[in-house]
Formats: structure tokens, sequence, C-alpha cells
């Protein structure tokens, strides 16, 4: 099912430093957290040298208090403390979206968010 348009982005763009220990435990800890949020809707991200991951949300409200969130805080302070040497937060408002997939395929994995 997909969410009810319009909905909310953020995109958190990062490069990460060479010591990223406890950066997975961390970064699963957050995905489960944001799970129980109200107003969470998803997420999909993806890594290389870069990487980027977008959460979604149904209000500025929402993603107002998972950035106001206790253990969110203290994970962002970590990461800028240690794990990150850049990264960038952009947050959009979705108007429209659109997918391909080819017929009788398994769906892209990110489907499985909404």
């Amino acid at each position: 099912m997909k969410p009810k348009l319009p909905y909310y982005a953020i995109i958190f763009t990062s490069l990460q430093t060479k010591n990223i220990e406890g950066y997975s435990e961390m970064a699963a800890t957050m995905e489960e957290l944001a799970k129980q949020q109200p107003g969470y809707i998803g997420m999909d991200s993806a890594k290389s040298e870069l990487g980027i991951t977008v959460s979604y949300w149904d209000s500025l409200d929402s993603i107002k208090h998972w950035k106001a969130h206790l253990d969110h805080q203290i994970a962002q302070e970590k990461g800028r403390r240690q794990w990150y040497k850049w990264y960038n937060v952009r947050i959009c408002k979705v108007e429209r979206e659109y997918e391909f997939s080819v017929p009788y395929s398994f769906p892209f994995p990110s489907r499985n968010r909404l």
C-alpha cells in the first residue's frame, strides 16, 4: 500500500570516516527506533563510498519529533564525533511518485516499506 500523498522524505547523504566501530549496530538500532515513531512510513538505503539513506514521514511535525528524540540525538552526536567526515540532510515534500518493475519479477525491496 502506498502512502497518502503528499508525504515527506529526509535524504541523508554521507561520507564516513575509517573509524566505523559500532556504526552498524547503531544504524540498526536507529532504524528499529524510527519504525516505532508516529508518522514513520519507511526507509530506503544505498551505500558505496557515498551513503544515501532516505526515510519517509507523514508530516513535518513527525520529522521534528524524530530529530528531537533523545536516542536519535545521541546517535547524531556520535556520528559527528566518530563516524562521519561529511553529511548533508535534505527534507523534501513528495507530491508525486511512480515506479517501474519488470512483470513477474520480485518487487524492489523498498516496496515492502509501504
